[in-house]
């Protein structure tokens, strides 16, 4: 057996997932505190804000393919997407620093430094992670094993989800001692130096298996009219897009609706007296409850698809996740036991759809290979991460305009319009976007036998050239 068709050992899946875990650290603050950061904290104005978010996050979701293309480009003696985790661990830490600074300028040198460090830390992100998803299509050529270290990645994920959902609003209080500003930059110093060590516990223990063909001529032109002709990746991408709007629109306003929606509250538990907290204790329990029952629906989903499929486990889990988000609809504020719950049906099913969405898209790039004869694992993947951006982009978006549109203001008390604006953001709307991504993925073409099928074929043509190289050798 060739290393090319060996398994993957554990260690080595443990070691790829570190790289999801450095990564989540930040796209997990983006997820659920960027919008409050600016609103309540570096205090921008709304218009300002939601502006920044869809051109910035445009613009660096266009430079995703680019960035792609670039990495399958790349020729090192690590592989082609392996030392971009090498080169920029550090450089992505110090902007992530940079990004949570508060500088003591007026409001338009507050502006300007928040354009320029959002521009920088999400330039690099794309950077560093583009190649490090991509990782995911050239690690194994067996679809079961991309299945299975794509579980592992989000594990991590997840785990570092619960990170930061459990420890960076407190630990911005600990840090900050009454001044917020300042606590949000000591805590990404802290996150920072964890993401340089688990970069680099990432490149160190894996390995790239999956490589072109030799005859593969390099061709931009090409590898877009490849993409674009793909249509098992154009109909995953419109679901992906939706999917993240889904997630995006509801994430924007988490810190907000419980805030100002949820406040503070008396909470009595079993064995306890009742006692107040804050919203931003309340707000963390959410969070980190949601990404702990996110990662136990990772656990299981991979045995999930295999008995029923990808595409039929990803419908039938968000559809659990899209009827849990509209439920919130008719809570009021004091059913935390039912925001709660629904919180963790929501995750536990919603939140393993992501582990299926990239096993897919492993999928759609075997299947370019199959059907063309060539192969452009960092483009498909980078081109596909930019429907994550522009998903996140058009979410915070229409978050902010719409809050801004029924009069928010932050730190202050709202209006009834206001508060029912952050109530539709924060379930039904979210909801609807999530049915759109439902009826998009009825289309999705490749059956889990179809994959199978493929993944056959083109061992085999591996096998045949390996063999035709080893006689010319």
């Amino acid at each position: 057996m060739t290393e090319s068709h060996q398994k993957i050992s554990l260690k080595e899946k443990i070691s790829f997932g570190f790289g999801d875990l450095a990564s989540v650290l930040y796209w997990q603050t983006f997820m659920l505190y960027f919008t409050y950061f600016y609103t309540d904290v570096f205090l921008i104005p709304l218009g300002a804000a939601a502006s920044m978010f869809l051109i910035s996050r445009i613009f660096d979701g266009i430079n995703d393919p680019v960035m792609g293309i670039i990495a399958d480009r790349t020729e090192t003696k690590w592989g082609k997407f392996r030392p971009y985790l090498l080169w920029l661990c550090v450089p992505f830490a110090v902007a992530g620093v940079l990004t949570f600074t508060v500088p003591d300028f007026g409001e338009t040198g507050k502006l300007i430094w928040a354009y320029a460090t959002f521009f920088l830390i999400m330039m690099l992100y794309t950077a560093i992670n583009i190649p490090y998803t991509a990782m995911l299509g050239v690690i194994s050529p067996d679809s079961n094993e991309r299945t299975s270290v794509s579980s592992i990645k989000f594990l991590f994920a997840f785990g570092a989800g619960i990170i930061v959902s459990a420890t960076l609003l407190p630990m911005v209080k600990m840090f900050g001692g009454g001044n917020e500003a300042q606590g949000w930059q000591y805590s990404f110093i802290v996150y920072g130096i964890a993401a340089i060590i688990f970069f680099l516990i990432a490149f160190k223990g894996t390995k790239e298996r999956v490589k072109p063909p030799k005859s593969q001529k390099t061709s931009i032109k090409n590898d877009i009219k490849d993409l674009l002709s793909n249509k098992p990746w154009v109909i995953l991408l419109l679901t992906t897009i939706t999917f993240i709007l889904f997630v995006a629109v509801r994430s924007s306003v988490t810190a907000h609706y419980f805030k100002y929606v949820i406040g503070e509250q008396s909470v009595s538990l079993p064995f306890m007296n009742a006692d107040t907290y804050s919203f931003e204790a309340l707000v963390s329990v959410f969070n980190t409850i949601g990404q702990v029952a996110s990662l136990i629906g990772v656990l299981g989903v991979s045995w999930f698809a295999k008995k029923i499929g990808k595409k039929k486990a990803f419908i039938a889990l968000l559809s659990i996740a899209i009827f849990s988000t509209a439920a919130f609809y008719f809570l009021s504020s004091d059913q935390l036991g039912l925001i709660y719950f629904f919180q963790i049906t929501g995750s536990l099913s919603g939140g393993p759809v992501s582990v299926l969405l990239w096993a897919m898209y492993a999928d759609t790039a075997d299947y370019s290979e199959w059907k063309k004869g060539r192969r452009a694992t960092g483009l498909i993947f980078s081109a596909s991460t930019m429907s994550q951006k522009f998903g996140w982009a058009i979410g915070a978006y229409v978050a902010l305009t719409l809050m801004a549109s029924v009069g928010f203001e932050p730190n202050a008390e709202q209006t009834s319009d206001s508060l029912s604006g952050l109530l539709l953001l924060f379930s039904l709307i979210p909801a609807g976007l999530g049915i759109i991504s439902i009826v998009l993925c009825l289309f999705y073409p490749l059956s889990d036998k179809d994959v199978d099928k493929i993944v056959e074929d083109l061992t085999e043509r591996r096998r045949e050239r390996e063999a035709k190289e080893e006689i010319v050798v």
